[in-house]
């Protein structure tokens, strides 16, 4: 078992960041928010957690593999595998050539500013691909010559999908008294989008932290028996001296 599950302090640490995180103010993308960025300084919240729906405004973007499968951002990598004769080790090794991304966006409801700038696991894998690589004579020829051969092609394809819960933390700002745009903070902290409305994304901290605590707990129960028995069979032993 790691020692850091193990420690008071990393369980202090979890609570203070649970803490934290519920003092960032929450809102739905609605009038509500909309009246308070109308009477905030500059017109500008500079931390918040905004929760909603992704919508796209325009024409959402298809996914190319998944028959009405419809996102805002998209992301399909393809990349080759291919194997090199390693001369030393006498042996193939195994890697990744020919990588190509490509990203698609489409402005959303709640327009969210350089979403690939910001941290999260917000893109879903709807599509993942490997083909086998196929060779001919020529190829054949051709391997033994270069020392290197085609294995596979791998292409995968992520969505962030129209209609997901997604929590996202950063700067607010309103524009032409109407426009709610959130963008990177400028104060240096952490722009990021939640897959996941802001209650399920607080409760699964919270369940963290209380697995962190039932550890703590478990380790204390057992170290105390440990220690009981030890001393239970000290005395025994010098009873019987």
């Amino acid at each position: 078992m790691s020692d850091h599950l193990l420690n008071p302090l990393a369980v202090i640490y979890k609570r203070q960041e649970i803490q934290k995180l519920k003092e960032i103010p929450n809102f739905q993308p609605d009038h509500h928010l909309l009246r308070i960025l109308n009477a905030s300084s500059n017109k500008r919240l500079h931390y918040v957690a905004v929760e909603g729906l992704v919508q796209a405004t325009g024409e959402p973007i298809s996914s190319q593999f998944v028959p009405r499968c419809h996102g805002v951002i998209q992301k399909i990598t393809v990349h080759e595998h291919w194997k090199y004769w390693n001369s030393v080790l006498k042996t193939w090794v195994s890697k990744k050539v020919n990588e190509q991304q490509t990203t698609n966006t489409v402005e959303v409801s709640v327009r969210v500013d350089s979403p690939l700038e910001a941290s999260g696991d917000y893109l879903e894998q709807v599509h993942k691909r490997l083909r086998q690589a196929k060779e001919g004579l020529m190829d054949a020829v051709v391997r033994e010559l270069s020392g290197e051969k085609p294995v596979e092609r791998e292409e995968r394809e992520e969505l962030l999908r129209v209609g997901s819960a997604l929590t996202a933390f950063g700067e607010l700002v309103l524009e032409q008294d109407k426009i709610m745009r959130l963008q990177p903070p400028r104060d240096g902290r952490s722009y990021v989008l939640i897959p996941s409305d802001y209650k399920s994304f607080i409760q699964r901290h919270e369940n963290s932290a209380n697995m962190w605590k039932g550890l703590m707990a478990l380790f204390g129960i057992t170290a105390f028996t440990l220690v009981a028995g030890f001393i239970h069979g000290a005395l025994n032993q010098d009873k019987k001296n």
